[in-house]
């Protein structure tokens, strides 16, 4: 039965293809034919598919132009610019695809990774074409559930990577049919859908396209293997039992293959369920104003048309829209790329149906969607009670982040006195948004990726030297404009200062030992986002009594606790540099633990002498302008190269 939605509309869509289009005659510069037989299948595949062009994300010497995730990552851009919406807004993002770029871990993660994208939910479905059709499903079915307002479904593939030459070598670029057969037929790209709670469609103005309902059936039960990767040929042996990957890609198991001898069953199920849902009123096919059909080949339109007429079912021919000829096969994402490039050329009118049927031929599945287009409004009692539902679900996702946010340091707020526990819960909720912005910004992702340099490094610490000066000084002053009862607390503040006050020399002397050419601290110069916090935390601690400064300690100290060893094991893979030259960022990752323990000791201190009351929120305020100037040091890093 399928899934029906009420809530659940097509805010955009977006696709992403790679390069230039490659031709027919052109194909061999990037997947020759493998001997004499290849060639004339090769003639003949081509002359029924259909396909006048597609698109490779690799070279013509098999080097991979564009991974998996920067494909879909593309996609996804395309999708949001269109749809006006920015990334930090999406809380859920679903994918599909037959292989990411690992085996491990999933694809929607490294997806996220390639974005820089804000924590979200996340959902890796693994398939082949139908893979799609489920990472749709699935973040409808969210957002119908009311627990995410947006969320994004993409489709990416790249096949081309399996179809070099040089993936044949070990078998002596002899191989079967089944192997032969889909070098011809795949293509890479990629497709993104973003659904809401009730949006309308970008670029169709005045018009929503509702989502009604999405139907899938596995038949995997019924049939053997049709499309597989990772079997032989007999399909008896997975790769994983042999001895190597050599091995395995010496018997065949690392091809991929297709039965076509099965598929005419694939297309007789898939009409079967379609009847079935006609019979079951889910679809009226006179009503069906649009029909996106994925086929893989074009030999494949009479065989569906003429089961569909068979069945006294037919869908006018007329109704009919793909975009196989010039896009080429993209498995997973066919679909996705289909309905984004119909809607950005077609123009949609209200009660217009839009029908989509994919079939999937790995394991046989069947799998369809039924999309409507209505005015947007629908009155102001629909508006009111849509926007009281997106309140809603704005407090229920606030809530539910709130109590799955990770311990922040330097302890579990629910394991603190219950005097610190709201405090500790607020600055909890600031040190995760902070943590996880670091972690996107070019020069973390830069250490992430393996793309950091000598000079890179070198351009950090002329930033930070000057700015980790500072930090004894920002605090000696801030001790001395504390008054009265708050006299012990500047004592303990002067403990802290006075162990710090060295660090910026250890820093210093690990930037002239990796190579830096500056030989006086006094003539390096903080970035802007170091002048900015270098600046208010003076000016803070300038004021009479100070306390918010606990509020920085909180987030600075955090940083050399939480941040920094986790940068240094990828900082030492990435620069061949003598394990000397990282002693200021080992001290730290060693000994803020028991500096944050210190600090606590502080903030229990100022919460039994505070007489104002006013002492909490002075800590937060300071903790979250820290972490907002301490991400803009981060940032400018590397744009002030």
């Amino acid at each position: 039965m399928p899934v029906s939605f009420q809530n659940v509309t097509l805010q955009s869509a977006g696709f992403f293809m790679p390069g230039a289009p490659v031709d027919n005659e052109r194909m061999d510069d990037f997947i020759a034919p493998l001997n004499r037989m290849s060639q004339r299948i090769k003639r003949r595949i081509l002359a029924e598919n259909g396909i006048l062009q597609r698109y490779y994300a690799i070279d013509a010497e098999g080097r991979t132009v564009f991974s998996n995730a920067q494909l879909a990552a593309g996609a996804i851009r395309d999708c949001l610019q269109r749809g006006g919406v920015d990334l930090a807004t999406i809380s859920m993002l679903a994918t599909g695809s037959s292989g990411g770029d690992a085996l491990m871990p999933g694809f929607a993660n490294m997806v996220q990774g390639e974005l820089a994208a804000p924590p979200m939910e996340t959902l890796s479905v693994h398939g082949i074409c139908a893979a799609g059709v489920s990472a749709i499903q699935s973040a409808a079915q969210a957002i119908e559930l009311g627990a995410h307002r947006m969320a994004l479904a993409v489709a990416s593939e790249l096949p081309s990577r399996l179809f070099k030459r040089s993936r044949f070598a070990a078998r002596g670029y002899e191989t079967d049919f089944d192997s032969h057969f889909l070098r011809w037929m795949l293509s890479d790209g990629a497709g993104a859908l973003l659904l809401s709670n009730g949006a309308a469609l970008a670029g169709q103005k005045g018009l929503r396209l509702r989502l009604k309902w999405v139907h899938q059936r596995a038949f995997s039960g019924d049939y053997p293997v049709c499309m597989q990767l990772g079997l032989t040929e007999d399909r008896q042996k997975g790769h994983l039992d042999f001895g190597s990957w050599q091995e395995a890609e010496a018997a065949g198991a690392l091809s991929l293959r297709q039965d076509i001898r099965l598929l005419p069953h694939l297309f007789d199920i898939g009409i079967h369920e379609y009847a079935t849902l006609v019979k079951d009123d889910w679809v009226d096919p006179a009503r069906v104003d649009h029909f996106l059909c994925h086929y893989s080949s074009e030999k494949f339109i009479p065989v569906v048309e003429d089961l569909m007429s068979k069945a006294g079912l037919a869908i006018p021919r007329e109704r009919w829209w793909s975009n196989l000829a010039w896009r080429g096969n993209t498995g997973a994402a066919s679909i996705l790329v289909m309905l984004a490039e119909f809607l950005q050329t077609k123009a949609v009118k209200p009660g217009e149906q839009i029908f989509c049927y994919v079939p999937e031929s790995g394991r046989f599945m069947a799998a369809y969607m039924l999309l409507e287009v209505e005015e947007a409004g629908g009155g102001e009692a629909a508006r009111s009670a849509a926007a009281a539902a997106q309140a809603r679900d704005r407090q229920e996702q606030a809530a539910a982040v709130s109590a799955e946010q990770p311990i922040a340091p330097p302890h579990d707020p629910a394991d603190a006195p219950a005097a610190l526990r709201d405090l500790l819960t607020e600055l909890a909720a600031i040190w995760h948004d902070y943590r996880s912005k670091v972690w996107r910004t070019p020069l973390v992702r830069s250490i992430r990726d393996r793309r950091f340099t000598q000079p890179d490094y070198l351009n950090w610490m002329e930033h930070w030297v000057p700015q980790v000066r500072e930090g004894s000084l920002w605090m000696r002053e801030g001790a001395a404009s504390l008054t009265g009862d708050y006299a012990a607390l500047a004592a303990l503040i002067d403990v802290h200062a006075g162990e710090e006050q060295n660090d910026f020399q250890i820093l210093f002397d690990d930037y002239r030992k990796a190579g830096g050419q500056v030989a006086e601290i006094s003539a390096l110069r903080r970035n802007p986002g170091g002048e900015a916090l270098n600046a208010y935390l003076h000016g803070l601690a300038a004021t009479r009594d100070p306390i918010g400064l606990l509020g920085a300690i909180y987030i600075i100290e955090g940083t050399g606790q939480r941040i920094v060893p986790a940068l240094l094991p990828l900082l030492k893979a990435s620069l061949k540099l003598p394990p000397d030259v990282f002693r200021f960022l080992e001290y730290h990752g060693h000994n803020d633990e028991h500096h944050l323990a210190r600090w606590l000791m502080a903030v229990e201190m100022v919460m039994s002498l505070d007489p104002t009351g006013r002492a909490p929120q002075q800590i937060i305020e300071t903790a979250r302008h820290t972490a907002a100037l301490y991400l803009m040091q981060f940032q400018h890093v590397m744009q002030d190269r």
